[in-house]
This record gives structure tokens, C-alpha cells and sequence, in this order.
């Protein structure tokens, strides 16, 4: 007698082809997938996924960290890496960089580009001292400048740009006798309000700003060609820790003002202008940091209409620098 077989299980020796309700499928898609593979060997599974970084850590000759998915072509390097360079675009920004005799690699000018004065002087200081002159199509600049570059014909390739030290650049100021004014930006991430700070900065008898290493906007190409070349004479020096700095030009006798629209202190009404000051701008939309606002000597507002909630960083900062190169000139 025959062994019973388990409930529901097909008996092959009563009828040949699919049973009733198969649908008509062939009996080698009824007997199952097989074993289940192991975790690593599915792509899904956080083990597979490990186990295929790891191999692509060896393949990569162990450069990297093993367990991190990479973007892209894992040999290929970054284009920072490759190109550590800075794009100067514009033709008040390329002028002054040249004049201030940035070690510029390579000078890029537009096809049939418009022969203005300012063009010639660039192009006798890049021949007279040596710097590749490349003639390029506009398209070519276009993409050199980026999305939103305005470039005039012309661009300038430099190198990364040079921060100062904070303490170097208070002491330089007070080497040559004369009575600090400087910005420092307390999260700022838009380079173009960097380069327009940098431009009020030496409009207004500024020396120089001072911004935190991180969280902060960089002196890069946008910010060169918003300063209209004042990067090239403005310093500006990068913090560690933008709290601690402010409390170590507090000890060496200068004046933290901090603007916000909450200040007790009105701009006109500042009594503080004549000595050696630092004046601190924040974002527009966050303001002051509370670490920065409590390092302040004062926190100075600047009066405007109710019709208007606020300044952005830039206009903010040319009216406070204003306002100090004015009380101290009438001083």
C-alpha cells in the first residue's frame, strides 16, 4: 500500500499535464525558485550592498574607505583635484587682479571681443609678464563663467585663493598705524554678498574681513567678480572659530558691534566709530548666531521704514561701514 502523500500534493502517476487551475504552466514553473540565496549575494540586502563596496575597495587598489558607495567612475578624480584653480571673470575684476599682480596661469579673451582701454592694459601686463593670452569663443567663456557669470570677453585663471590669519591681519593694520575697521560675516553663504562686503569694505576705508571656516561663503569666482577686483586688495582672513576670535580682538582693545535689527543701539547714535572696531554682519534670513550676539559690545540696528522687514547682508554692511567712515572723517 502506498505511502499517503502530504495534503494537496500533486500525485504524477493519475494524470499526465497540469492539473486544474495551473493555468496551463509547464511543470517546471510550478517545482519553486530553488534555495534562497545567500544575504550578500542579493544586490538589495545591506550585506550585498557591503560586499560590493568592498570589492570595489579592492578594486580601486584600496584607495578610499571600504563600506562608502561611490558616485561615478571610482578611478576618475574630482575636478577640484584635477583643477584647483579659480575662474577671475569680468573686466574691472581681471584688470585688478592683474594689477595687483596675482600669479595668474592662463589670461582667456572672447573671439572679436570689443578693444576697450581696459582690455589693452590687460593684455600688456599678462604679455609683460608672461601669462598664456588664449583666444576662446564666447560659448567657451560662457561655460568658464558658470550659470549666472557675466564674463565681458575676458577671464583670468588664478590659484586657490590665499587666506589670511586673523591675528597677522589685526596686527599688520596696527603695524602701519592705522585704526582697524574691519567685517567679519557670521553665516553668509552667498558668495555674491561676500564680494559685494569685500567692495564696501575698500570703498569705505575698510582693511579687511574675517569669515568662519565653515558655514560660510568662499572668495571663489562669483565672489571675485561681484568684489570688481577688490578681492585683489581687500585681505580676508579665515576663522577657526569665529566666537573665540572675536574674544581675542576684544583683548587686544577692539570693539565688537554686531548688527541686528533688534539692537539696542541705533547707527546714528554710535559713539563707538572712532575706535578700532569690528563690525559683525549675520545672514539675512537666520541673523546673528546667539554665541555671536553675546560676544558683542553692542548690538547696533539700522533704522529703516516699516515697509521694509530688512537689509540683506551686503547693503547692510556698506551702511554700517558708511556710517563709521563718515563719524570718524567728521571726527
Amino acid at each position: 500500500m502506498p505511502k499517503p502523500g502530504r495534503p494537496g500534493a500533486r500525485n504524477p502517476g493519475k494524470k499526465k499535464g497540469p492539473l486544474k487551475g495551473t493555468g496551463g504552466h509547464p511543470r517546471k514553473a510550478l517545482e519553486g525558485r530553488g534555495p534562497t540565496p545567500k544575504a550578500e549575494d542579493r544586490a538589495w540586502h545591506p550585506a550585498g550592498k557591503r560586499k560590493a563596496a568592498e570589492e570595489r575597495y579592492a578594486a580601486a587598489g584600496g584607495k578610499g574607505r571600504p563600506g562608502v558607495r561611490a558616485v561615478g567612475n571610482p578611478n576618475r578624480k574630482s575636478p577640484k583635484a584635477a583643477d584647483d584653480t579659480e575662474t577671475v571673470t569680468g573686466r574691472n575684476s581681471v584688470l585688478e587682479a592683474l594689477r595687483a599682480k596675482i600669479p595668474a596661469t592662463a589670461m582667456y579673451i572672447a573671439q572679436r571681443v570689443e578693444m576697450d582701454d581696459r582690455v589693452k592694459e590687460m593684455l600688456s601686463m599678462a604679455t609683460n609678464r608672461g601669462i598664456p593670452v588664449l583666444e576662446v569663443t564666447r560659448p567657451e567663456l560662457d561655460r568658464m563663467a558658470g550659470f549666472d557669470g557675466v564674463h565681458q570677453g575676458v577671464a583670468l585663471k588664478v590659484p586657490p585663493y590665499s587666506y589670511a590669519h586673523p591675528q597677522d591681519l589685526l596686527e599688520q593694520i596696527i603695524d602701519r598705524g592705522e585704526v582697524p575697521l574691519l567685517v567679519a560675516l557670521d553665516g553668509v553663504t552667498d558668495p555674491r554678498n561676500l564680494g559685494a562686503i569685500i567692495r564696501s569694505t575698500g570703498a569705505f576705508g575698510g582693511q579687511g574681513l574675517i569669515i568662519p571656516q565653515r558655514r560660510s561663503a568662499s572668495v571663489n569666482s562669483a565672489a571675485w567678480k561681484t568684489s570688481a577686483g577688490a578681492a585683489a586688495r581687500i585681505p580676508v582672513a579665515l576663522a577657526a572659530n569665529l566666537t573665540a576670535t572675536l574674544k581675542e580682538f576684544k583683548k587686544q582693545g577692539v570693539f565688537v558691534l554686531g548688527l541686528d535689527g533688534d539692537g539696542d543701539v541705533s547707527l546714528p547714535s554710535l559713539e563707538l566709530a572712532d575706535r578700532p572696531v569690528l563690525i559683525v554682519v549675520g545672514s539675512e534670513g537666520k541673523g546673528l548666531s546667539r554665541l555671536v550676539t553675546e560676544t558683542c559690545d553692542q548690538v547696533v540696528s539700522i533704522p529703516i521704514t516699516a515697509a521694509t522687514e530688512s537689509l540683506n547682508a551686503g547693503i547692510a554692511a556698506s551702511v554700517a561701514l558708511y556710517q563709521v567712515s563718515t563719524l570718524r572723517a567728521a571726527g
